[in-house]
C-alpha cells in the first residue's frame, strides 16, 4: 500500500467526477467536442478509482513514492 488516506480521497473524488462526466447528459454535451479525449478522461477516472480502491499506485511504486504513513519508515 502506497496511497495514503488524503491521496485516496482525492483520487476517489476526481475518479468519480471523470467517470460520471461521460454519463451525465449536461457534461456529455460539454465533452462532445473533445472527440476521443473524452474516452481518455473516462479511462483516467477508472484508473484513479482503481488506485483508490486497492490503495496501490503503480507509478508511485516505480518512482519510490509513498503517501501512506505506514510505508514511510
Amino acid at each position: 500500500m502506497n496511497v495514503g488516506a488524503y491521496d485516496r480521497a482525492l483520487r476517489f473524488g476526481l475518479g468519480v467526477v471523470l467517470v460520471a462526466a461521460a454519463f451525465i447528459p449536461q457534461a456529455a454535451g460539454l465533452l462532445a467536442g473533445w472527440g476521443n479525449w473524452k474516452y481518455a478522461l473516462t479511462a483516467a477516472g477508472v484508473v484513479m478509482l482503481g488506485t483508490a480502491l486497492f490503495r496501490v499506485c503503480p507509478a508511485y511504486t516505480l518512482l519510490g513514492i509513498s503517501t501512506c504513513p505506514a510505508e514511510r519508515r
